[in-house]
């Protein structure tokens, strides 16, 4: 399985992006997916997961109410639409995918998002 990101850019602070998470590979139904972002010389923190199955999600705390995570199985793709953009906001973002059985845990390569305030 291999993950590609995508949908990052600059924008000004409230404005709004969508990420897309293109997936490779038919397990991608099966996984739980995830958006993380690490900004410079800071942790990579998790944003957003959203299971299989029902497609349960939860969020971080930062974000709750301004992010949204969905994902598409038929087409192999997650999503993060983004809204009421901050400065605080400007990270690398990366996606997830995980599973137990098969076993799964790949990360895509990133996408930058940088707001402006």
């Amino acid at each position: 399985v291999q993950l590609v990101e995508s949908g990052g850019g600059l924008v000004q602070a409230g404005g709004s992006l969508k990420l897309s998470c293109a997936a490779s590979g038919s397990i991608f139904s099966l996984a739980t997916m995830g958006w993380f972002r690490q900004a410079p010389g800071k942790q990579r923190e998790v944003v957003a997961q959203i299971r299989n199955g029902g497609g349960g999600t939860n969020y971080a705390d930062s974000v709750k109410g301004r992010f949204t995570i969905s994902r598409d199985n038929a087409k192999n793709t997650m999503y993060l639409q983004m809204d009421s953009l901050k400065p605080e906001d400007t990270a690398m973002y990366h996606c997830h995918a995980r599973n137990v059985y098969p076993p799964l845990n790949v990360w895509g390569q990133g996408t930058q998002v940088t707001v402006s305030s």
